[in-house]
C-alpha cells in the first residue's frame, strides 16, 4: 500500500497511533518506526516491548521480511485471485499466500491500456494494494491467468484417472478429479465443468479438485460462447425483479415531449438486427443564411424513461455495462421486453426518443443543434445493405417509395458532412472484420470479410456528429459528464514507430507531435507500395485503447476536442449516462442524472472501461473457438497468410480466407539460432542474417486445431527473406534469443513435439 507522508507528532507513540502508523504504511521495520517517532535510547527499547505486547494481543502481523504490519493488513503488492462478485458487480480478491483466512478486497476496475483483458472470477492477478479511505483496494498490474482456486474446464477420462483441463490457453493448473465423484456427478468424456481445488495440493502432479457445476458439452455447437461467458465472468440474464419493471413498462405518450411524427425518420442496421436504437432523417436548410445547408436529425431511443435510477434494471444494466456479442447469440444488457421492444425503434409504432436537430453548412461544418425529448413514429425500416442497393439504382418494395423522398437527401446531406471529415482528417487506420456464420444447428458454415459501405460510412458520420453535440451541450451547460477520449500515442510508441520505420527506408521526425494528418499522410504513402500492410497494422499499434473518463482528453483518433457516447443506450450505460445528463442540464424531466451518480462519474468510467473489455476479450475468444472449429478438419491443408506478429517464440500469421490467426513456433523457422530485432518487427537468423518480418505474405500449413481453446498451431512453408545488407545486425541479448529445440535439424536428433496452440494478443 502507499506509504503515508503525513508529519507526525515526536515522542513515544500510544499502541493506537502506532497501529494507525502502520496501517498508514502497510509494513515497516522497527528502525522505520523509530525514525518516523524520533525515538532514541530507552524509547527505542519501549518501542520494542510495545510491539511485543501488541503481537501478543494479535494486533499485530507476523514479522516479515520488511518488519511489522497491522493484523490482516495486505502487502503493497501480491498475487491475488478474483474470488467474489458483489450484488453491483464488484469483484473481489484474496492474497493467494494467506489463504482462506485474508481478508477480501474489491477490485477497482482497470484503465491501463495494456491490461490483457478484462479480469472475471477464477482468474489469478498480480495485484497492487491501496488503501481508499477505511477501505482497501486492488488494482491490477498484471493478469496472470485462470486460477486453480476456480477453473473452467474440460472432463478428461482415462483408464487411470478423471482430469479437468483448463479451457484457458494461458492455465496451467490441471484437476484431478475422484472416481466417486465422477459416478455421483455422473460426469462423462467432454463434459464443461466449473471446478475448484479441493484439499491441499500435492508437491507434483494434478491438484484435486470438485466438481461445481456441469454447463455444457464441448461438442455442442454453441459451446464457445458457453465457454467464453463463463471463463470471463459475464453476468447473463436477469432478475425476476428486472424482468418485472421491463413487463411492466408501458407504451409512450406525448406527455412531456415534442411531437416528431410528422418527421420521416428511418432506422438503417444490419440485416439480422434485433434492436434499432437509432433513426435518421436530412433536408436541405431553408434558412437564405445557409445556402447549400443541411438539416440533420438524429433520434436515439429514450432507454432513461424506463431504466431509472437505484432500480433494478439500472443495476443490472450497470454491472453488466454493455451488451455482448457473439455468433450464435447475444447478452444484452436489457431484457428483451425493452430491448427488442419498447426501447427499439420499430417501424410504424409510436416510440419515445431523445433526439438531435443538427445543421450543417456547404462546408460541412455544423453550425448549431439543439436537443428535444421526443415521441417518433420510424417511417421504415432499411438493412445497410438495402439502402446502399437503392443508392445505387437497385430499389427494392421497401426502399423503392422512400428513395427520392428520404434516402436521397441523406446522402446529399453525408456528402456534404463528409467535406468537414475531411478537413478535421480523422486516422484512416484500415482493418478487415469478418462475419461467422452458423447454420440453425449452431455449426460454422462460412467465415466471410464484412462488406464495408458507403452506407455504414453514412450513419457513422451522422452518429459521430450527435456525439459531439452530447459532449458539446454538456460542457455548454457545465454539466459533468462521462467522455469517450482516446489519448494521443505515447513518446514511447512514436520513437517506436520512428525506430520501425528507419528500418524500410521511411523517415519520421521523433520531435514532432502526433498528429492524425501526419499518420494519414504515411499510410496514404505506403498504401500501394510493398509495405503498406505492415506500416497499417505497426500505426494501428501506435495507437492507444480509448476509454470512459470524466475527465476529457479529447478524441485523438477521431480528431475531435470532445466527445461523448450519446446513440446506443440500449448496449451501452455509457450512453445512459449522458442521456440522464443531457436530461438534467436541459431541463428535459425528473429522470435526469442523479448528484449520487455525479459523485461517482470517475468509479462508473473505470466500471464500463473494465466491463468493455471484458465483453471484447469474451467476444474475441468465442470467435477463435468458432474459427477453430470450423477449420477442425482441414488439418495438413495448406494457407496463404501474412504475419501479424514477431516474438522471441515464433511468428503470428493471419491466414486471408479466415482472418484466423495461430503460431509458427520459432523451431521450426530453420537450422539455426534466431534474433528477435524487435526494432525491425523481425526474426534475424544468426549466422545467414535471413529474415522473417511483419506484414509479410507466407504460406503455411495447418499442424492443429483445438477448438476447445481457440488455438491453432501452423508449419511454416515458406523459406526466408534473404539477408538485407543495409541493415545492422542486431545484437544478440538475453531476451532476444530465439531457435530450434534441442535436436532439432540435426543429424539423428530428436523429431521436435507437438507445441500448445498459441494465439497473439490482438488489440
Amino acid at each position: 500500500m502507499k506509504k503515508t507522508n503525513t508529519r507526525r507528532p515526536q515522542g513515544l507513540p500510544t499502541k493506537d497511533e502506532l497501529v494507525r502508523f502502520l496501517r498508514d504504511a502497510g509494513e515497516a521495520e522497527k528502525s522505520d518506526i523509530a525514525r518516523a517517532f524520533g525515538l532514541k535510547g530507552q524509547e527505542r527499547r519501549q518501542l520494542r516491548d510495545m510491539l511485543r505486547e501488541l503481537e501478543g494481543e494479535g494486533k499485530l502481523g507476523k514479522r516479515g521480511r520488511k518488519g511489522f504490519s497491522e493484523a490482516g493488513a495486505l502487502p503493497p503488492a501480491g498475487v491475488a485471485d478474483v474470488v467474489e462478485r458483489d450484488a453491483d458487480g464488484d469483484l473481489y480478491v484474496r492474497l493467494v499466500k494467506a489463504g482462506s483466512d485474508a481478508p477480501l478486497a474489491r477490485l477497482a476496475p482497470d484503465r491501463n491500456e495494456k491490461a490483457a483483458g478484462a479480469p472475471g472470477l477464477g482468474d489469478r492477478l498480480l495485484v497492487r494494494f491501496e488503501r481508499v479511505g477505511d477501505a482497501v483496494e486492488a488494482r491490477l498490474i498484471k493478469k496472470l491467468g485462470q486460477s486453480a482456486h476456480r477453473i473452467l474446464g474440460v472432463i478428461r477420462k482415462s483408464k487411470r484417472e478423471i482430469r479437468v483441463e483448463p479451457v484457458d490457453r494461458k492455465a496451467k493448473d490441471v484437476l484431478l478429479i475422484s472416481e466417486h465423484e465422477a459416478r455421483d456427478r455422473d460426469l462423462k468424456d467432454g463434459d464443461i465443468v466449473l471446478a475448484e481445488l479441493a484439499g491441499r495440493p500435492t508437491r507434483y502432479g494434478p491438484k484435486p479438485g470438485r466438481i461445481l457445476e456441469v454447463v455444457g458439452r464441448e461438442d455442442q455447437p454453441r459451446a464457445a460462447s458457453l465457454i467464453a461467458v463463463h471463463s470471463h465472468g459475464l453476468p447473463t440474464g436477469f432478475s425476476e425483479a428486472a424482468e418485472a419493471e421491463a413487463a411492466a413498462a408501458q407504451p409512450p405518450t406525448l406527455k412531456g415531449r415534442e411531437d416528431l411524427r410528422k418527421i420521416p425518420l428511418i432506422t438503417i442496421d444490419p440485416a439480422d438486427a434485433r434492436d434499432h436504437d437509432d433513426a435518421v432523417y436530412a433536408e436541405p436548410d431553408d434558412d437564405p443564411k445557409n445556402k447549400g445547408g443541411w438539416i440533420v436529425w438524429v433520434a436515439i431511443a429514450d432507454v432513461a424513461a424506463y431504466v431509472r435510477v437505484g432500480s433494478a434494471l439500472d443495476r443490472e444494466a450497470k454491472d453488466k455495462g454493455n451488451s455482448t456479442y457473439f455468433p450464435d447469440r447475444v447478452e444484452p444488457m436489457l431484457p428483451h421486453a425493452l430491448s427488442s421492444n419498447l426501447c427499439s425503434l420499430r417501424e410504424g409504432e409510436d416510440r419515445a426518443c431523445l433526439a438531435v436537430r443538427m445543421v450543417f453548412d456547404k462546408q460541412g461544418k455544423k453550425t448549431g443543434h439543439t436537443f428535444v425529448r421526443g415521441l417518433m413514429r420510424s417511417a421504415a425500416k432499411v438493412s445497410y445493405e438495402q439502402a446502399q442497393a437503392a443508392i445505387d439504382g437497385q430499389p427494392d418494395d421497401t426502399t423503392g417509395p422512400i428513395l427520392d423522398p428520404i434516402l436521397k437527401p441523406l446522402w446529399a446531406a453525408y456528402r456534404t458532412m463528409l467535406v468537414g471529415r475531411e478537413r478535421r482528417s480523422p486516422l484512416a487506420i484500415e482493418t478487415l472484420e469478418r462475419k461467422i456464420k452458423l447454420n440453425e444447428a449452431g455449426e460454422v458454415v462460412s467465415i466471410e470479410p464484412r462488406r464495408s459501405l458507403e452506407a455504414h460510412r453514412l450513419i457513422e458520420e451522422m452518429m459521430i456528429q450527435a456525439n459531439v453535440s452530447a459532449a458539446e451541450t454538456l460542457e455548454q451547460k457545465k454539466s459533468p459528464l462521462i467522455y469517450r477520449v482516446h489519448d494521443a500515442p505515447s513518446q514511447e510508441k512514436i520513437f517506436n514507430l520512428a525506430d520501425f520505420l528507419g528500418t524500410i527506408g521511411l523517415r519520421w521526425n521523433k520531435g514532432e507531435p502526433p498528429k492524425t494528418a501526419r499518420f494519414n499522410e504515411l499510410l496514404d504513402q505506403t498504401r500501394d507500395g510493398p509495405h503498406g500492410d505492415i506500416v497499417n497494422e505497426v500505426v494501428l499499434r501506435t495507437q492507444m485503447q480509448a476509454i470512459y473518463s470524466p475527465d476529457n482528453v479529447g478524441h485523438f483518433g477521431l480528431n475531435l476536442d470532445r466527445y461523448a457516447h450519446f446513440t446506443s443506450p440500449i448496449r451501452r450505460y455509457a450512453d445512459l449516462i449522458v442521456h440522464r445528463g443531457l436530461i438534467r442540464a436541459l431541463g428535459l424531466g425528473s429522470d435526469g442524472l442523479t448528484d449520487k451518480e455525479i459523485s461517482q462519474l470517475e468509479a462508473i468510467s473505470e466500471h464500463i472501461v473494465m466491463t468493455e473489455r471484458r465483453s471484447m476479450a469474451a467476444e474475441r475468444d468465442a470467435n477463435d473457438r468458432y474459427v477453430a472449429a470450423f477449420l477442425a478438419d482441414r488439418t495438413g491443408a495448406m494457407f496463404t497468410g501474412r504475419i501479424t506478429g514477431v516474438t522471441r517464440f515464433g511468428l503470428f500469421v493471419r491466414l486471408d480466407e479466415t482472418g484466423a490467426d495461430g503460431l509458427v513456433p520459432v523451431r521450426d523457422l530453420g537450422d539455426e539460432f534466431f534474433i528477435h530485432d524487435d526494432r525491425a518487427h523481425a526474426l534475424v537468423g544468426q549466422r545467414t542474417g535471413k529474415r522473417w518480418t511483419l506484414g509479410r505474405m507466407v504460406d503455411v500449413r495447418l499442424l492443429e486445431a483445438t477448438p476447445i481453446t481457440g488455438g491453432l498451431l501452423f508449419e511454416m512453408i515458406s523459406e526466408p527473406a534473404p539477408a538485407d545488407p543495409n541493415a545492422p545486425r542486431p545484437r544478440l541479448g538475453v531476451r532476444d534469443r530465439a531457435g530450434p529445440p534441442r535436436g532439432k535439424h540435426r543429424p539423428g536428433g530428436p523429431k521436435p513435439g507437438k507445441a500448445g496452440a498459441k494465439k497473439g494478443k490482438r488489440r
